[in-house]
């Protein structure tokens, strides 16, 4: 049968009809106790409790029973990745930790440069395989929706190798890929001409490739003093937006105008803002254009974390993501850096579960994912465990035992895949 039954789960969560904007408190969390789920096909068409999901649809459906004690909820969305790369930077690391500076790093031969030398090098293949092994790695953790950056290719040719990587890799995994276009991460050593002569060469040129090939949707820039000027970037993101693409922009990271520049085109999210002031925080919270929070970059840093909990009591949309990147944010555990976050910030859990599904969809532009009701895709974790507390308790290590995506189970703890 296509219909499958799934339960009953001590507590089922599902993150269903939260605000978008501003706090959350874990008391308007809805928990159904000894919950179920039907599905048919890549859809969810009935949610309740489980004896009452028996008794109505018991002659149509296959029975999954949960036979332990189990919490199921909306598996989680990572919407700021940059697992499109090759090479390694420990080095970076070692050296940032002895105290050396980003300057030093890069003069040493290191930075950005670094990974965009060793990734223009990979073969395609290579490229493919690299991002299947994180993406895996994001399936043990429950995340089934990854976006994906290029930006360590910074020419129309090593760009277009890796948005077209990406576009392949899609096909040999079973979660959702989103592409985005990062040209604009810097201006590359070897481009003769100076940043805006860079970015109208992308827009372009590159920009209609894009389009012509469905690459993606997406465009995005860091916009920071040592990447690319508001000035400059105007222009770029205008060719965009005349061209249908959503925007999204690398903002606040060191200095201020990322976030004035994300509202001032409709971005759909600004990612970083550990510098953001209290007057981008105001910009940010009226606007829908979702803040990001990015905590592997603080701790692969060692800077201040996004002032979530001021967003959020300011009415801002908050989502967190791994930002995994070779560079500054090597963790790639979503969770983990999640509850850290938690922690430094306040926040509670339903925010927390919040930015990590319903919000973080709505920073990739997607209205069929994040929360389980009905018509929206079958996309959940199931965790051994009796208290969905215990999720962001165990700061990352407590790991779901089944991930299902569009209906399937693609992965089950201690199996080999």
């Amino acid at each position: 049968m296509a219909k499958k039954l799934l339960g009953p789960f001590t507590q089922l969560l599902p993150l269903a009809n939260l605000s978008l904007h501003g706090p959350l408190a874990d008391h308007t969390l809805e928990i159904i106790e000894n919950g179920g789920i039907v599905i048919e096909y890549d859809r969810i068409i009935d949610i309740g409790p489980y004896a009452a999901l028996r008794e109505k649809h018991g002659s149509t459906v296959t029975f999954v029973e949960i036979d332990t004690p189990a919490v199921c909820m909306p598996s989680y969305i990572d919407c700021h990745t940059h697992i499109a790369f090759d090479g390694n930077r420990a080095n970076d690391y070692a050296l940032r930790n002895a105290g050396a500076t980003y300057l030093e790093i890069a003069e040493a031969g290191g930075g950005i440069w670094s990974t965009v030398q060793h990734t223009r090098n990979a073969s395609m293949e290579a490229l493919i395989a690299r991002i299947i092994e994180r993406v895996d790695a994001l399936i043990k953790q429950g995340i089934t929706t990854i976006e994906v950056k290029s930006g360590y290719g910074l020419s129309i040719e090593q760009e277009l190798k890796t948005l077209r990587a990406i576009q392949q890799a899609q096909k040999q995994v079973p979660v959702d890929l989103v592409p985005t276009c990062l040209a604009a991460h810097m201006k590359p050593r070897d481009f003769a001409g100076d940043a805006s002569t860079y970015l109208e060469k992308m827009a372009a040129e590159l920009f209609p490739i894009l389009r012509r090939e469905n690459l993606t949707n997406r465009i995005d820039a860091f916009v920071e003093k040592s990447a690319f000027s508001a000035i400059e970037i105007r222009p770029y993101f205008r060719n965009a937006k005349e061209r249908g693409f959503d925007i999204t922009v690398h903002a606040d990271q060191f200095t201020t105008s990322g976030s004035v520049i994300a509202v001032e085109f409709g971005a759909v999210s600004a990612d970083h803002l550990e510098a953001s002031t209290e007057k981008e925080i105001q910009i940010l919270a009226k606007s829908d254009t979702v803040a990001v929070a990015l905590p592997g970059a603080s701790l692969g840093l060692g800077c201040a974390y996004t002032p979530a909990r001021r967003l959020l009591d300011q009415g801002a949309i908050l989502a967190i993501a791994t930002d995994w990147n070779p560079g500054s944010a090597p963790m790639g555990q979503l969770m983990v850096q999640a509850s850290i976050l938690a922690t430094a910030e306040k926040l509670s859990n339903a925010e927390v579960f919040a930015a990590l599904t319903s919000r973080a969809a709505k920073a990739l532009n997607l209205t069929d994912r994040g929360q389980l009701q009905r018509g929206q895709l079958a996309d959940f974790n199931i965790y051994t465990t009796d208290n969905y507390q215990n999720i962001t308790y165990k700061q990352g290590t407590l790991l779901p035992q089944q991930v299902w995506k569009s209906g399937a189970l693609i992965y089950t703890k201690g199996e080999q895949a």
